[in-house]
């Protein structure tokens, strides 16, 4: 790569090349680097101008020293500005003898026939003065890329703009020509790494893993079961394809659990549910992670769909009642103890349908909202929710409670109908 100098060196070394060239082709001309308003007794009046007018970004390496730094802030490699010079060349002369065309004929002939600054042009250019006295630290002739010369085809509307920049400066016949690619090269010092003594090379093809269904068991050895209710304590049961990987976690809401050998397959994965999830919708999810190294370590893999079940509440009976008002229709405080425990944000309703009730009417139903529970005071968990009714008629009632939108299931008897848990108001 090259230093700060580049850009100086590029027209330092244009400038030889047009000055040996323009020199030999027509006798008594001289080469300037001036701007193009320059004015002055010193100026010789048959000479062709370099002017660098405009610097882009070169697209092609704008971003071939990404990264340069580590996750760490850490250089791994030096930093490098890659840029397109813009240089005008301007002819002045004796129009009668037409010196201007025939230095850009010169010009033009040369640049065609030898567009590449070669390192050696480069290096007899900061060796000479009066280059070397300011360029001779310039190591542009070790960069890897050389800088190549293309004419630039400009519109009489463009060179005009350019010409308009200097206040009343009267235009002179001129060509555009584009350098390409300039490399600047910080002077950092990146931090060097240790030789790596062994590779490891995977190459394994792109399988993600896929969750088709969420089936469920009461306790291990028993059927896996597609319509039942998911309760707490239960087994899930996943199956889709390509389950199984390296090492194969199951990520239910925010806990990670490993399944055990034995329950795992590319087909089907088992796991027992975590005691900390709460009532409600949870996410499933199939992470897998890749060993490699010596020795091998895990790294990060690949992760399933993301597939969802209701994790539904239980009640543990016997529902307790307590009257707070003895009136006609009472108040009642109904306590129901709840698996797994409701969390302080948690959305709950009770639900009382009236059991057997007669056959000249409808069966009576009621809705209740638990009361918030948002002081300070109250525990993040509870297993045990506290609701108060108002106006029920006394009678046996089945009790359901829904916690964010998962309902507690109802038990059935022998004839198939709903019997428990239930409370006598």
């Amino acid at each position: 790569m090259s230093n700060f100098l580049a850009i100086a060196t590029v027209t330092a070394t244009l400038n030889q090349i047009v000055s040996t060239a323009v020199q030999d082709d027509v006798p008594g001309a001289d080469v300037t680097m001036l701007e193009l308003n320059a004015a002055g007794n010193n100026i010789p009046s048959t000479r062709t101008n370099v002017y660098l007018y405009q610097v882009t970004p070169n697209t092609g390496w704008t971003n071939a020293d990404l990264p340069a730094r580590n996750s760490n802030g850490q250089l791994v490699q030096r930093p490098q500005a890659a840029l397109n010079l813009h240089y005008l060349l301007s002819f002045y002369g004796d129009d009668a003898q037409l010196e201007p065309q025939r230095m850009l004929g010169s010009v033009i002939r040369t640049l065609h026939a030898q567009p590449i600054l070669t390192r050696q042009q480069i290096q007899k250019t900061v060796t000479t003065a009066p280059f070397n006295t300011f360029l001779a630290k310039s190591n542009l002739a070790d960069s890897v890329e050389l800088v190549k010369f293309t004419p630039l085809a400009l519109s009489l509307e463009e060179l005009a703009k350019i010409w308009s920049v200097f206040f009343q400066t009267p235009y002179r016949l001129s060509a555009a020509y584009q350098g390409t690619v300039v490399l600047i090269e910080s002077d950092d010092a990146p931090q060097q790494a240790l030789p790596v003594r062994a590779r490891n090379l995977y190459v394994l093809p792109f399988q993600q893993p896929v969750i088709e269904q969420i089936l469920s068991q009461t306790a291990p050895g028993a059927p896996i079961v597609a319509d039942q209710p998911i309760l707490a304590g239960y087994i899930v049961v996943l199956v889709g394809r390509q389950l199984k990987g390296d090492v194969t976690f199951v990520k239910i809401g925010d806990t990670e659990t490993a399944p055990s050998v034995d329950n795992i397959s590319n087909t089907q994965i088992s796991i027992q549910l975590p005691t900390s999830l709460q009532s409600g919708v949870q996410a499933v999810q199939v992470v897998q992670q890749l060993l490699m190294g010596t020795p091998l370590v895990a790294h990060r893999g690949v992760e399933s769909n993301v597939a969802a079940f209701v994790l539904h509440p239980t009640i543990t009976p016997p529902v307790s009642c307590r009257v707070v008002n003895g009136t006609r229709l009472p108040t009642h405080d109904l306590t129901v103890t709840v698996n797994p425990a409701v969390g302080k944000r948690q959305r709950v309703i009770l639900l009382l349908n009236e059991l057997n009730p007669p056959a000249t009417r409808p069966a009576r139903a009621y809705s209740f909202n638990a009361p918030a529970r948002n002081q300070p005071t109250d525990p993040d968990q509870t297993t045990s929710i506290t609701i108060r009714t108002v106006d029920v008629v006394p009678g046996n009632y089945l009790v359901r409670v829904q916690v964010d939108g998962a309902e507690s299931p109802l038990a059935v008897n022998a004839s198939g109908q709903y019997a428990s848990p239930q409370v006598t108001i």
